[in-house]
């Protein structure tokens, strides 16, 4: 349908105001990183009268960035990648109907999304396996295979032939096998959303290591950001650089795998 030019118009001007809304955070957040204290206080909107890129490098030195970095990706690659073995696991037999009352089932893990989150029974039961204050106990608090990749990875499974669970079967291919070589390659679109999602709720939680992590060795990168908060003052400009180091990892994650979101998207487009 041939589209008029005032429609057309419209279209670009809301694209704009999108972009714009997304824009301007990040460009304040950047501009503010730029300054000193002093600048910050007497105007905290103006602009920066410089680039001051020294600013990062006192922030990361100042933040423990260094060590906190690295508890953060091993918390977040682990817990990731566990939560979505788990995922395909657990959806796969929903999404073919292999076990008994999958409906049902499946319900109750949409239902158990919106429930409030349990903090007192985890602690309890982290403390009482020993686990408390512990990286190993942490990781496995953060998995979880009925989070949104379960219910994305449901939906996108019952999408897939059942005839190819048939014809591996027929060919001998295990369960497990025919799960990693055959499913999970064509998943790779909804796998890549999975794994975006998952990390950042990983990458950006503050509450979970606040309760279950004592140890300031063990805490992960978000704790760094409480090093600019004094009593009295605030320290915003190497806050600022704080949270865009914060956020760095997550926009890189994103730029590395968004080409399998849109090609799976242009591939699903054009399928006949």
């Amino acid at each position: 349908m041939k589209q008029s030019k005032w429609s057309r118009t419209v279209s670009y001007v809301i694209v704009l105001l999108m972009l714009a809304l997304y824009i301007f955070p990040l460009f304040y957040l950047f501009n503010v990183s730029m300054k000193t204290q002093t600048e910050y206080l007497i105007d905290p909107v103006a602009l920066a009268q410089g680039f001051r890129l020294e600013n990062f490098t006192e922030a990361w030195t100042r933040g423990n960035f260094s060590q906190y970095m690295w508890n953060s990706v091993l918390y977040t690659g682990l817990s990731t990648i566990l939560t979505l073995i788990l995922s395909i696991f657990a959806a796969f037999p929903l999404a073919r109907r292999y076990v008994k009352f999958s409906t049902f089932l499946y319900v109750f893990f949409l239902v158990s999304m919106y429930l409030p989150n349990p903090l007192i029974p985890q602690f309890s039961l982290i403390n009482s396996l020993g686990l408390y204050n512990t990286q190993t106990g942490y990781i496995l608090l953060k998995t979880t295979g009925t989070g949104i990749a379960f219910l994305m990875f449901v939906g996108y499974i019952k999408s897939v032939s059942r005839e190819l669970d048939e014809a591996a079967a027929m060919d001998g291919c295990g369960y497990t096998r025919y799960l990693f070589t055959i499913l999970v390659p064509l998943m790779k679109p909804i796998l890549a959303t999975g794994v975006i999602l998952t990390a950042i709720g990983v990458w950006n939680d503050i509450i979970g290591p606040t309760i279950y992590l004592s140890d300031p060795s063990y805490q992960p990168v978000t704790k760094g950001l409480f090093t600019f908060y004094g009593q009295y003052m605030n320290n915003w400009p190497l806050l600022a650089c704080g949270i865009l180091i914060v956020t760095l990892p997550l926009v890189v994650l994103y730029v590395v795998l968004q080409r399998f979101i849109v090609g799976g998207a242009m591939a699903g487009a054009v399928k006949s």
